[in-house]
Protein backbone atom coordinates (compact mmCIF):
# COMPACT_ATOMS: atom_id res chain seq x y z
CA UNK A 1 0.00 0.00 0.00
CA UNK A 2 2.72 2.01 0.26
CA UNK A 3 2.51 3.73 -3.09
CA UNK A 4 -1.02 4.72 -2.59
CA UNK A 5 -0.41 5.90 0.65
CA UNK A 6 2.08 8.29 -0.28
CA UNK A 7 -0.16 9.35 -2.84
CA UNK A 8 -3.04 9.42 -1.13
CA UNK A 9 -1.49 12.05 1.72
CA UNK A 10 0.32 13.72 -1.21
CA UNK A 11 4.21 13.15 0.19
CA UNK A 12 6.27 15.27 -1.77
CA UNK A 13 9.35 13.24 -1.48
CA UNK A 14 11.21 10.17 -0.84
CA UNK A 15 13.03 11.34 2.29
CA UNK A 16 9.42 12.15 3.26
CA UNK A 17 7.85 8.82 2.27
CA UNK A 18 10.59 6.90 4.44
CA UNK A 19 8.96 7.85 7.52
CA UNK A 20 6.04 5.52 7.41
CA UNK A 21 8.06 2.40 7.28
CA UNK A 22 10.54 3.69 9.74
CA UNK A 23 7.51 4.56 12.02
CA UNK A 24 6.38 1.07 12.41
CA UNK A 25 10.09 -0.58 12.10
CA UNK A 26 11.38 1.91 15.50
CA UNK A 27 8.18 0.73 17.29
CA UNK A 28 8.81 -2.54 16.74
CA UNK A 29 12.21 -2.53 17.87
CA UNK A 30 10.95 -0.65 20.92
CA UNK A 31 8.61 -2.98 21.42
CA UNK A 32 10.82 -6.15 21.46
CA UNK A 33 13.15 -5.47 23.49
CA UNK A 34 11.55 -5.60 26.96
CA UNK A 35 9.35 -8.71 25.31
CA UNK A 36 12.50 -10.97 25.87
CA UNK A 37 12.85 -9.93 29.52
CA UNK A 38 9.17 -10.56 30.16
CA UNK A 39 8.86 -13.51 27.82
CA UNK A 40 11.73 -14.97 30.18
CA UNK A 41 10.30 -13.93 33.22
CA UNK A 42 6.59 -14.30 32.77
CA UNK A 43 6.47 -16.91 29.98
CA UNK A 44 5.49 -16.27 26.22
CA UNK A 45 1.67 -16.75 25.99
CA UNK A 46 0.86 -12.70 27.23
CA UNK A 47 3.06 -11.65 24.32
CA UNK A 48 1.87 -13.74 22.12
CA UNK A 49 -1.55 -12.65 22.82
CA UNK A 50 -0.44 -8.99 23.01
CA UNK A 51 1.41 -9.30 19.60
CA UNK A 52 -1.60 -10.75 17.88
CA UNK A 53 -4.17 -9.03 19.03
CA UNK A 54 -2.98 -5.97 19.26
CA UNK A 55 -1.74 -5.29 15.60
CA UNK A 56 -5.57 -5.87 14.74
CA UNK A 57 -6.39 -3.14 16.89
CA UNK A 58 -3.95 -1.14 15.62
CA UNK A 59 -4.69 -1.90 11.73
CA UNK A 60 -8.42 -0.92 12.33
CA UNK A 61 -6.67 2.59 13.37
CA UNK A 62 -4.54 3.02 10.64
CA UNK A 63 -7.39 2.54 8.46
CA UNK A 64 -9.13 4.92 9.87
CA UNK A 65 -6.08 7.44 10.40
CA UNK A 66 -7.66 11.00 9.65
CA UNK A 67 -4.65 12.87 8.41
CA UNK A 68 -0.64 11.70 7.88
CA UNK A 69 0.28 12.57 11.38
CA UNK A 70 -2.47 10.14 13.02
CA UNK A 71 -1.07 7.39 10.40
CA UNK A 72 2.13 7.91 11.46
CA UNK A 73 0.66 7.38 15.26
CA UNK A 74 -1.24 4.43 14.64
CA UNK A 75 1.73 2.69 12.87
CA UNK A 76 4.05 3.23 15.90
CA UNK A 77 1.05 1.93 17.90
CA UNK A 78 1.01 -1.62 15.77
CA UNK A 79 4.45 -1.83 16.15
CA UNK A 80 5.26 -1.42 19.82
CA UNK A 81 2.22 -4.09 19.80
CA UNK A 82 3.72 -6.43 17.49
CA UNK A 83 7.08 -6.57 19.17
CA UNK A 84 6.54 -8.86 21.67
CA UNK A 85 5.25 -11.56 19.36
CA UNK A 86 9.38 -13.02 18.22
CA UNK A 87 11.47 -13.07 21.30
CA UNK A 88 8.20 -15.01 23.00
CA UNK A 89 7.32 -17.37 20.12
CA UNK A 90 10.89 -18.60 18.90
CA UNK A 91 11.93 -19.86 22.18
CA UNK A 92 9.01 -21.52 22.87
CA UNK A 93 9.08 -23.52 19.85
CA UNK A 94 12.60 -24.31 20.59
CA UNK A 95 12.25 -26.19 23.84
CA UNK A 96 9.18 -27.47 22.49
CA UNK A 97 10.86 -29.93 20.09
CA UNK A 98 14.09 -32.36 20.48
CA UNK A 99 17.36 -30.27 19.21
CA UNK A 100 18.24 -32.15 16.39
CA UNK A 101 14.68 -30.74 14.56
CA UNK A 102 15.27 -27.41 15.85
CA UNK A 103 15.77 -25.98 12.59
CA UNK A 104 12.96 -28.19 10.68
CA UNK A 105 9.96 -26.66 13.70
CA UNK A 106 11.47 -23.33 13.40
CA UNK A 107 11.51 -23.09 9.53
CA UNK A 108 8.06 -24.45 10.11
CA UNK A 109 6.77 -21.93 11.89
CA UNK A 110 7.75 -19.26 9.52
CA UNK A 111 5.40 -21.15 6.85
CA UNK A 112 2.68 -18.71 8.92
CA UNK A 113 4.79 -15.83 8.95
CA UNK A 114 5.63 -15.75 4.97
CA UNK A 115 2.45 -17.28 3.92
CA UNK A 116 0.98 -13.89 5.21
CA UNK A 117 2.87 -12.38 3.87
CA UNK A 118 2.12 -14.17 0.13
CA UNK A 119 -1.07 -14.30 0.57
CA UNK A 120 -1.35 -10.61 1.99
CA UNK A 121 0.07 -8.36 -0.86
CA UNK A 122 -2.61 -10.48 -2.92
CA UNK A 123 -5.91 -9.66 -0.54
CA UNK A 124 -4.81 -5.80 -0.24
CA UNK A 125 -4.03 -5.26 -4.21
CA UNK A 126 -7.77 -6.87 -4.86
CA UNK A 127 -9.48 -4.54 -2.27
CA UNK A 128 -7.64 -1.98 -3.41
CA UNK A 129 -8.65 -2.66 -7.30
CA UNK A 130 -12.09 -2.97 -5.96
CA UNK A 131 -12.36 -0.04 -3.44
CA UNK A 132 -10.77 2.28 -5.63
CA UNK A 133 -7.07 3.91 -4.86
CA UNK A 134 -8.76 6.75 -3.09
CA UNK A 135 -9.95 5.07 -0.46
CA UNK A 136 -8.70 1.02 -0.89
CA UNK A 137 -5.53 1.08 1.17
CA UNK A 138 -8.07 2.25 4.14
CA UNK A 139 -10.22 -0.91 3.58
CA UNK A 140 -7.12 -3.33 3.12
CA UNK A 141 -5.86 -2.68 6.68
CA UNK A 142 -9.71 -3.07 8.00
CA UNK A 143 -10.39 -6.14 6.48
CA UNK A 144 -7.31 -7.62 7.11
CA UNK A 145 -7.70 -7.13 11.28
CA UNK A 146 -10.45 -9.48 10.83
CA UNK A 147 -8.73 -13.12 11.06
CA UNK A 148 -6.26 -11.08 12.78
CA UNK A 149 -8.74 -10.93 15.97
CA UNK A 150 -10.19 -14.14 15.19
CA UNK A 151 -6.43 -15.91 15.30
CA UNK A 152 -5.61 -13.80 18.55
CA UNK A 153 -8.38 -15.38 20.21
CA UNK A 154 -7.57 -19.01 19.14
CA UNK A 155 -4.21 -18.24 20.84
CA UNK A 156 -5.57 -16.76 23.89
CA UNK A 157 -7.84 -19.93 24.77
CA UNK A 158 -5.38 -22.16 23.28
CA UNK A 159 -2.15 -20.90 24.78
CA UNK A 160 -3.48 -20.25 28.40
CA UNK A 161 -4.32 -23.68 28.67
CA UNK A 162 -0.85 -25.04 27.09
CA UNK A 163 2.02 -22.35 26.50
CA UNK A 164 2.57 -20.22 29.27
CA UNK A 165 3.00 -22.84 32.43
CA UNK A 166 4.85 -25.55 30.40
CA UNK A 167 7.49 -23.01 28.63
CA UNK A 168 8.47 -21.40 31.79
CA UNK A 169 8.80 -25.15 33.28
CA UNK A 170 10.96 -25.84 30.02
CA UNK A 171 13.19 -23.16 30.28
CA UNK A 172 14.03 -24.02 34.02
CA UNK A 173 14.75 -27.28 33.49
CA UNK A 174 17.23 -26.66 30.94
CA UNK A 175 18.88 -24.05 33.04
CA UNK A 176 19.22 -26.89 35.81
CA UNK A 177 20.74 -29.52 32.87
CA UNK A 178 22.01 -27.45 30.30
CA UNK A 179 26.23 -27.60 29.95
CA UNK A 180 27.82 -23.84 29.19
CA UNK A 181 27.58 -22.68 25.86
CA UNK A 182 30.19 -23.59 23.03
CA UNK A 183 33.92 -22.01 24.54
CA UNK A 184 33.77 -18.45 22.30
CA UNK A 185 30.06 -18.09 22.09
CA UNK A 186 30.01 -14.34 23.28
CA UNK A 187 32.58 -13.26 20.05
CA UNK A 188 30.54 -15.58 17.92
CA UNK A 189 27.30 -13.73 19.25
CA UNK A 190 28.65 -10.33 18.82
CA UNK A 191 29.37 -10.97 15.30
CA UNK A 192 26.57 -12.35 14.08
CA UNK A 193 24.62 -9.56 15.84
CA UNK A 194 26.49 -7.29 13.99
CA UNK A 195 26.23 -8.83 10.53
CA UNK A 196 22.49 -9.06 11.36
CA UNK A 197 22.26 -5.79 12.57
CA UNK A 198 24.17 -4.08 9.98
CA UNK A 199 24.07 -5.95 7.04
CA UNK A 200 20.57 -7.63 7.71
CA UNK A 201 19.39 -3.78 8.30
CA UNK A 202 20.94 -2.44 5.17
CA UNK A 203 19.04 -5.30 3.41
CA UNK A 204 15.76 -4.73 5.38
CA UNK A 205 15.57 -1.04 4.33
CA UNK A 206 15.78 -2.13 0.80
CA UNK A 207 12.40 -3.95 1.16
CA UNK A 208 9.95 -0.82 1.81
CA UNK A 209 10.93 1.01 -1.32
CA UNK A 210 11.01 -1.45 -4.10
CA UNK A 211 7.09 -1.05 -4.71
CA UNK A 212 8.33 2.76 -4.89
CA UNK A 213 10.97 1.80 -7.40
CA UNK A 214 8.58 -0.59 -9.19
CA UNK A 215 5.78 2.38 -9.93
CA UNK A 216 8.17 5.21 -10.17
CA UNK A 217 11.01 3.07 -12.31
CA UNK A 218 9.68 0.52 -13.91
CA UNK A 219 6.27 2.62 -14.40
CA UNK A 220 4.11 -0.60 -13.01
CA UNK A 221 0.87 0.43 -11.47
CA UNK A 222 0.57 1.08 -7.45
CA UNK A 223 -1.86 -2.28 -7.42
CA UNK A 224 0.67 -3.90 -9.78
CA UNK A 225 3.60 -3.24 -7.57
CA UNK A 226 1.53 -4.46 -4.22
CA UNK A 227 0.89 -7.70 -5.34
CA UNK A 228 4.33 -8.15 -7.09
CA UNK A 229 5.66 -8.13 -3.17
CA UNK A 230 3.75 -11.29 -3.00
CA UNK A 231 6.68 -13.20 -5.14
CA UNK A 232 9.04 -12.15 -2.47
CA UNK A 233 7.47 -13.84 0.45
CA UNK A 234 5.90 -16.81 -1.76
CA UNK A 235 8.99 -19.25 -1.41
CA UNK A 236 8.49 -18.50 2.51
CA UNK A 237 5.78 -21.14 2.07
CA UNK A 238 8.34 -23.81 1.98
CA UNK A 239 12.12 -22.62 1.65
CA UNK A 240 11.52 -21.86 5.31
CA UNK A 241 11.97 -25.39 6.47
CA UNK A 242 14.17 -26.18 3.88
CA UNK A 243 16.39 -24.07 5.79
CA UNK A 244 16.04 -25.24 8.60
CA UNK A 245 16.65 -28.80 7.14
CA UNK A 246 19.46 -27.93 5.55
CA UNK A 247 20.61 -26.26 8.77
CA UNK A 248 20.17 -29.49 10.67
CA UNK A 249 22.26 -31.30 8.47
CA UNK A 250 25.24 -29.37 7.73
CA UNK A 251 25.48 -26.47 10.75
CA UNK A 252 24.01 -23.00 10.16
CA UNK A 253 26.93 -20.95 10.47
CA UNK A 254 27.42 -21.89 6.65
CA UNK A 255 23.92 -21.28 5.73
CA UNK A 256 24.34 -17.91 7.54
CA UNK A 257 27.41 -17.40 5.85
CA UNK A 258 26.34 -17.71 2.40
CA UNK A 259 23.05 -16.50 2.32
CA UNK A 260 24.83 -13.17 3.55
CA UNK A 261 26.58 -12.86 0.49
CA UNK A 262 24.07 -14.17 -1.94
CA UNK A 263 21.73 -10.97 -0.29
CA UNK A 264 23.89 -8.23 -1.51
CA UNK A 265 24.83 -9.97 -4.70
CA UNK A 266 20.77 -9.95 -5.42
CA UNK A 267 20.38 -6.28 -3.66
CA UNK A 268 22.70 -5.46 -6.87
CA UNK A 269 20.60 -7.16 -9.81
CA UNK A 270 17.50 -4.82 -8.82
CA UNK A 271 19.21 -2.05 -10.68
CA UNK A 272 19.76 -4.25 -14.10
CA UNK A 273 16.14 -5.77 -14.05
CA UNK A 274 12.95 -4.76 -16.37
CA UNK A 275 9.54 -5.41 -15.47
CA UNK A 276 8.25 -8.49 -16.41
CA UNK A 277 10.03 -11.79 -16.17
CA UNK A 278 13.64 -10.81 -14.91
CA UNK A 279 11.92 -8.77 -12.11
CA UNK A 280 10.23 -11.36 -11.18
CA UNK A 281 12.54 -14.01 -11.04
CA UNK A 282 14.61 -11.72 -8.93
CA UNK A 283 12.07 -11.03 -6.85
CA UNK A 284 11.50 -15.00 -5.82
CA UNK A 285 15.30 -15.44 -5.37
CA UNK A 286 15.23 -12.33 -3.29
CA UNK A 287 12.72 -13.66 -0.98
CA UNK A 288 13.96 -17.16 -1.50
CA UNK A 289 17.41 -16.35 0.24
CA UNK A 290 15.19 -13.98 3.00
CA UNK A 291 13.72 -17.38 3.93
CA UNK A 292 16.24 -19.82 4.39
CA UNK A 293 18.15 -17.67 6.55
CA UNK A 294 15.66 -16.84 8.93
CA UNK A 295 14.77 -20.10 10.94
CA UNK A 296 18.60 -20.88 10.50
CA UNK A 297 19.61 -17.54 12.21
CA UNK A 298 17.38 -18.46 15.13
CA UNK A 299 18.71 -21.72 15.31
CA UNK A 300 22.30 -20.54 15.64
CA UNK A 301 21.48 -17.95 18.76
CA UNK A 302 19.63 -20.65 20.55
CA UNK A 303 22.86 -22.85 20.51
CA UNK A 304 24.97 -20.19 21.16
CA UNK A 305 23.43 -18.66 24.24
CA UNK A 306 22.61 -19.57 27.15
CA UNK A 307 19.41 -21.20 28.12
CA UNK A 308 19.00 -18.69 30.90
CA UNK A 309 19.12 -15.37 28.42
CA UNK A 310 17.78 -16.63 25.01
CA UNK A 311 14.53 -14.70 25.13
CA UNK A 312 16.15 -11.82 26.21
CA UNK A 313 18.70 -11.98 23.29
CA UNK A 314 16.03 -12.99 21.02
CA UNK A 315 14.62 -9.57 21.67
CA UNK A 316 18.31 -8.08 21.24
CA UNK A 317 18.00 -9.49 18.31
CA UNK A 318 14.59 -8.55 16.48
CA UNK A 319 14.62 -5.47 17.93
CA UNK A 320 18.26 -4.11 16.44
CA UNK A 321 17.55 -5.36 13.24
CA UNK A 322 14.29 -3.70 13.14
CA UNK A 323 15.90 -0.57 14.26
CA UNK A 324 18.98 -0.34 11.58
CA UNK A 325 16.20 -1.18 8.99
CA UNK A 326 14.45 1.46 9.98
CA UNK A 327 17.02 3.89 10.24
CA UNK A 328 18.89 2.58 6.83
CA UNK A 329 15.52 3.48 5.32
CA UNK A 330 16.02 7.37 6.44
CA UNK A 331 19.32 7.89 4.64
CA UNK A 332 18.17 4.65 1.71
CA UNK A 333 15.33 7.60 0.89
CA UNK A 334 17.79 10.20 1.02
CA UNK A 335 20.22 8.66 -1.63
CA UNK A 336 17.01 8.13 -3.53
CA UNK A 337 16.28 11.55 -3.40
CA UNK A 338 19.32 12.53 -4.47
CA UNK A 339 21.23 9.91 -6.29
CA UNK A 340 18.44 7.84 -7.71
CA UNK A 341 17.81 4.22 -7.27
CA UNK A 342 20.56 2.62 -8.98
CA UNK A 343 23.36 4.30 -6.35
CA UNK A 344 20.74 3.04 -3.34
CA UNK A 345 20.89 -0.56 -4.52
CA UNK A 346 24.46 -0.14 -4.90
CA UNK A 347 25.54 1.17 -1.88
CA UNK A 348 23.44 -1.24 0.21
CA UNK A 349 24.57 -4.45 -2.22
CA UNK A 350 28.20 -3.42 -0.84
CA UNK A 351 27.39 -2.58 2.46
CA UNK A 352 25.33 -6.72 3.03
CA UNK A 353 27.94 -8.29 1.25
CA UNK A 354 31.03 -6.52 3.25
CA UNK A 355 29.45 -6.86 5.91
CA UNK A 356 28.99 -10.91 5.79
CA UNK A 357 32.46 -11.69 4.62
CA UNK A 358 33.87 -10.17 7.72
CA UNK A 359 32.00 -11.31 9.84
CA UNK A 360 32.21 -14.66 8.39
CA UNK A 361 35.73 -15.12 10.34
CA UNK A 362 34.84 -14.64 13.88
CA UNK A 363 31.59 -16.94 13.82
CA UNK A 364 33.06 -20.32 11.21
CA UNK A 365 33.18 -22.17 14.27
CA UNK A 366 30.48 -22.27 15.44
CA UNK A 367 28.94 -25.80 16.21
CA UNK A 368 25.29 -26.18 16.25
CA UNK A 369 25.30 -30.05 18.51
CA UNK A 370 27.62 -28.74 20.67
CA UNK A 371 25.62 -30.07 23.67
CA UNK A 372 25.02 -33.32 22.24
CA UNK A 373 28.35 -33.89 21.37
CA UNK A 374 29.86 -32.94 24.90
CA UNK A 375 26.97 -35.70 26.49
CA UNK A 376 28.72 -38.39 24.34
CA UNK A 377 32.38 -37.36 25.15
CA UNK A 378 30.83 -37.66 28.63
CA UNK A 379 28.67 -40.64 28.94
CA UNK A 380 26.08 -38.66 29.41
Amino acid sequence: MFPTIRDYFKIGTYFEASAVPAAFAFASATGQLPAGWFADRFGPTPLIIIGTLGVAVAGVLVGISPNFIMLLVFLILMGLLSGGYHPAATPLISASVDPQIRGRALGLHLIGGNAAFFVSPIIAGAILGAFGEESGWRYSYLILAIPTVVFGLIFLVYLSRRGGSAHVKAVKQQIIVEKPPQPGYKRRLIAFLTMMVIGGGIGMSVLPFLTLYMTDILKASNATAGGLMSIVFSSGLWAGPLGGYISDKIGSVKVIIVTGILGGVLIYIFKLVTLGPTLYILLFFHGLVMAIRMPVTEVFIMTQAPAKHRSKIFGVYYSTMQYTGAIFAIPGGYFVERFGFDTMFTWAAVGVTAVAIITAFFIFDANDHYHAEADSAGGG
